[in-house]
């Protein structure tokens, strides 16, 4: 396993981000133990999971992902120092009724969640705490262009900023990061810090994968420069660049059991995956080396967050960051991404 240090901070990682959406809906607590056990078991000690998780969740499952690694945490006590936990407060215009009223990023909201967290996970400090996604309405979730300013939105990010100083300064939480952003939140978010001697973003999680390269249009400049880590979501498209779904929706399946989630089934979408399917059948790989190793070979990727609802899903996730793509691989993929560019924004 290769480890990186988080920008700006002293948070030594793992280039392999255990995602743990599954766990409280699409998998039982024993085994989302069983996941957590093998993940450090092959070196991975980063794990990010949410206020909200599990995914397709409801008020009685509310928080049961947290609650899942806080049990396994608190049997494994002496292996705490040695992970980096990460969670996120959600935001507003997402119908999550049943988490708070209102869902903003007020001091109240901040550091109810926080507390919550704290609660669920078992632990005293949260290594990296996320915003989940924005409070104005922006270009996310399969919108690729921002159709219109939020004119109702009133720019907070500093008061954001000052509660999430107070809590570091409480050793509540450590080091701070953004979500599902977009490069002028990025930048705002920054000149705020610099400004006014306040936290400053050390992550960005947003999607990125063959289906969607989005971020390398404005944000990955930014990251690069403002040294800011990307910690990619969804490298394999929701399991679509697995090639599970080219012949429908199993039974039992996130896309059968939760047709709400409709970034990755629309035609190009499709037709993408079959070509990447193709590429990666002639070089002798599985598509979800050729998708994994896609987003590794990115010099802006910090860590990459994989999820799984089995253990030999897991197993052949993590095989493969063992898989290097050439600079000739690479250009036969881009070949196909100005075919169909990104399909699942």
């Amino acid at each position: 396993m290769n480890y990186t240090t988080l920008p700006h901070t002293n948070l030594k990682v793992s280039e392999i981000c255990l995602g743990t959406m599954t766990f409280g809906n699409q998998n039982s607590e024993a085994e989302a133990h069983f996941q957590l056990d093998y993940a450090i078991e092959r070196g991975i000690n980063f794990i990010d999971t949410a206020e909200m998780y599990p995914i397709g969740g409801n008020a009685q499952i509310f928080g049961s992902t947290e609650k899942f690694i806080g049990t396994w945490l608190a049997k494994n006590k002496h292996k705490r120092q040695d992970l980096v936990i990460a969670t996120k407060i959600a935001g507003p215009n997402r119908g999550l009724d049943y988490i708070r009223q209102p869902l903003d990023f007020s001091e109240k909201s901040l550091t109810e969640a926080v507390e919550l967290s704290l609660k669920n996970l078992q632990i005293d400090c949260i290594d990296l705490y996320q915003l989940h996604w924005p409070e104005r309405i922006m270009n996310m979730f399969q919108k690729r262009g921002l159709e219109k300013i939020d004119s109702q939105w009133q720019d907070n990010i500093c008061e954001v900023l000052t509660v999430f100083d107070a809590l570091i300064k409480q050793g509540k939480i450590r080091h701070i990061g953004i979500s599902n952003e977009n490069p002028w939140g990025l930048m705002k978010f920054l000149n705020e810090s610099e400004k006014h001697g306040l936290p400053r973003i050390a992550t960005i999680q947003n999607p990125y994968s063959l289906l969607n390269r989005l971020f390398e249009v404005g944000l990955s400049e930014i990251c690069m420069r403002e040294q800011v880590g990307l910690l990619a979501y969804s490298p394999l498209g929701f399991g679509f660049l697995s090639g599970k779904y080219l012949n429908g929706f199993p039974e039992g399946s996130r896309m059968k059991l939760f047709p709400q989630f409709t970034r990755y089934t629309n035609e190009n979408c499709f037709k993408a995956t079959k070509l990447y399917q193709e590429l990666a059948t002639s070089l002798h790989l599985t598509l979800t080396e050729l998708a994994i190793a896609f987003v590794q070979h990115q010099s802006f990727v910090t860590s990459t967050i994989i999820g799984a609802t089995s253990i030999v899903q897991l197993e052949e996730n993590i095989n493969a960051f063992e898989v290097r793509l050439t600079n000739e691989v690479i250009a036969e993929i881009d070949k196909i991404q100005e075919l169909i560019p990104n399909p699942a924004p």
